[in-house]
């Protein structure tokens, strides 16, 4: 194109294909750039997720260490308990006392935890907190009530970890 053609082309108005030319490589560097950081992003993103998929299962993997401190302290006392036993001592007072001050442990530590044991006796089945294992048919109790607890259930927290295992009245059958 010559320099008279640019000149009209530019009092015109028109764009020449220099200007297209230029235009053309600028929004050809604008999507680079954008696709530079779009790759970046999308690398940190992968990294921080693989991070917190590593750290979640860290956490899954130590959560219980400290319960199981606990009860190593505990399973300390059980043996020294048996050894006890073992060595033939006469002291059965003595080691009954020994035993309920372990169950204490065990006790007071499940509390502190926030695990609690479910009530059941006296109380009305509850498929929630309760299985029944057995039915006895009773005139003193109303159908549907927990006669014995056979197992004790727990709670931690609101949720249910163990259902108490029950013996429940029923009506006697009119023979």
């Amino acid at each position: 194109m010559n320099e008279k053609q640019k000149k009209q082309d530019e009092l015109s108005g028109q764009e020449t294909p220099e200007d297209k030319n230029a235009g053309c490589q600028k929004l050809a560097e604008e999507a680079a750039k954008y696709k530079d950081q779009y790759v970046r992003l999308y690398a940190e993103f992968e990294n921080a997720r693989k991070r917190m998929e590593r750290e979640r299962q860290e956490f899954i993997k130590y959560a219980s260490e400290g319960l199981i401190t606990e009860f190593l302290s505990i399973l300390d006392n059980l043996e020294r308990s048996v050894e006890a036993a073992q060595a033939k001592h006469e002291d059965y007072e003595a080691f009954l006392k020994g035993v309920e001050m372990i169950m204490a442990q065990i006790y007071e530590m499940l509390k502190r935890n926030s695990v609690k044991p479910i009530e059941a006796k006296g109380k009305m089945f509850d498929p929630h907190s309760h299985e029944i294992l057995m039915q006895e048919e009773s005139e003193a109790a109303e159908e549907g009530t927990v006669l014995e607890e056979l197992q004790k259930g727990y709670t931690l927290g609101a949720r249910v970890i163990r259902t108490s295992k029950v013996k429940v009245a029923k009506k006697k059958e009119k023979s």
